[in-house]
């Protein structure tokens, strides 16, 4: 933490004229599949950007490298101007956390064994388990609702409960930037709800950087401060939702006719799809702004 702050270390960007985490001219592949070709993408500091797009576009396969778990073929991922690659994997993880689409627990262990985990990259030969450790834990099993789960095992609990425990893993790791794939699977609408409520006060309130991948188009122009919109491996446009979320910009990407309308509770982007009837007949009505185009 930095004294006085009550922010964990870190969040400060010290090369305020370079964006912390980017992505030049990567090329993301399976083997021979290729995903994606010289995608390059500035993820704004401070900012909480999803990225968003039909299922097979590469979001996750972008986040995978993003968070050093996929090498590019070719290009290169930077961490704070250095090659993500080549950094010690400690030192990646006290400054990026990641939450994975799919995680598998260690069979037997409790949930604030696992909460606890989250805490391995500030442990070394000479600094081992400490009171802060333990608020640090305590404080992130809180935030996600499992302060009361902490004794169950983990295979014990429902997919929801499971993913907010995922969720408080990566919180207590304490990172100034943190990746999420998919954080709202498995969870009912008011949890979906509390956890983007918590990634936007992590982003607003403690100055983190938050990069999600997110399928509600309608929770992501909500909540984004930056969108990123992807189509077979390609930013079709990205920016603030609502200077980019028209009705032409979702019918390029999801191939979804609709009415993109201000949300009452927000003024953001509402999509509103077209009637079963109408869909298909005549061209999709646009919102006024247009669309940035990369």
């Amino acid at each position: 933490m930095r004294p006085g702050t009550g922010v964990p270390s870190g969040l400060t960007n010290q090369r305020s004229n370079v964006n912390r985490l980017t992505a030049e001219n990567v090329t993301l592949a399976y083997d021979q599949r290729v995903i994606a070709e010289r995608l390059s993408v500035e993820i704004p500091d401070n900012s909480f950007t999803v990225i968003v797009g039909p299922n097979a576009c590469g979001k996750s396969t972008l986040l995978r490298a993003l968070s050093r778990m996929l090498k590019p073929a070719d290009g290169r991922v930077l961490l704070d101007g250095a090659v993500i690659q080549s950094m010690p994997a400690k030192q990646v993880a006290r400054t990026l956390g990641l939450l994975p689409q799919s995680s598998i627990a260690p069979d037997g262990i409790t949930v604030g064994d696992l909460v606890g985990r989250g805490r391995y990259p500030h442990q070394g030969l000479l600094r081992q388990w400490s009171a802060e450790d333990e608020r640090v834990v305590q404080e992130s099993m809180a935030q996600t609702g499992v302060a009361e789960l902490a004794e169950r095992y983990v295979d014990e609990l429902s997919g929801g409960q499971r993913q907010r425990v995922w969720i408080a893993m990566a919180l207590a790791q304490q990172t100034p930037l943190l990746l999420l794939d998919e954080p709202t699977t498995y969870l009912d609408i008011q949890h979906q709800i509390d956890v983007l409520d918590l990634c936007a006060e992590l982003h607003e309130e403690q100055g983190r950087t938050l990069v999600a991948v997110l399928h509600d188009l309608n929770h992501a122009a909500r909540y984004a401060t930056h969108l990123i919109a992807l189509r077979d491996g390609e930013i079709i446009a990205e920016g603030a939702p609502g200077d980019i979320v028209t009705a032409d910009l979702v019918e390029r990407v999801f191939g979804l006719r609709c009415q993109v309308i201000d949300d009452p509770e927000t003024g953001t982007p509402l999509v509103v799809p077209a009637a079963r009837r109408a869909r298909g007949a005549g061209p999709a009505p646009a919102r006024a702004a247009a669309t940035k185009v990369s």
